[in-house]
């Protein structure tokens, strides 16, 4: 009887986890539905979607690289924290600790040489043999995004 009763426990608080962590993965789209910067829709591009959060509690939901650029160089105050979904689960990560990939043949989010993070290498890879681009750092993948934003000289 205590055997199944402690099952039953422990299925319920693993079942209850997973529905919590379902709810809460998305609760960053739920309070930043619209991309500060272009308004496009953050859960439509779930897999490019970015959340930075700054030390004042503030958090500023866009929906790709590209307009996380354009927030950043709006200096806005002292960032603590970017994350980015991963281009297959659409789960956020940690941006610096992400493995990016720059360009392939899938189109970007607002921009012609798209960036993809993903939570690890071997999914990486396996998106660059599938659809090119070459495979990156944060500090690359910020680097082109802040050279792909430059205002065109003429």
């Amino acid at each position: 009887m205590k055997r199944s009763m402690l099952f039953t426990l422990s299925t319920m608080f693993v079942l209850l986890s997973l529905f919590v962590s379902v709810v809460c993965a998305d609760s960053d789209i739920d309070q930043n539905r619209d991309c500060k910067h272009c308004g496009m829709d953050r859960k439509a591009f779930g897999y490019s979607r970015m959340l930075v959060e700054y030390k004042d509690g503030r958090k500023v939901g866009t929906c790709s690289l590209h307009c996380v650029v354009t927030e950043l160089n709006g200096k806005n105050g002292e960032v603590i924290s970017i994350k980015v979904a991963d281009r297959d689960t659409r789960k956020l990560i940690d941006a610096e600790k992400a493995v990016w990939v720059i360009g392939g043949n899938k189109r970007g989010v607002m921009t012609m040489r798209a960036k993809w993070a993903f939570a690890s290498k071997a999914a990486a890879q396996k998106f660059v043999d599938a659809n090119g681009g070459k495979i990156a750092a944060w500090s690359d993948a910020l680097a082109a995004a802040q050279e792909d934003n430059a205002p065109m000289k003429h």
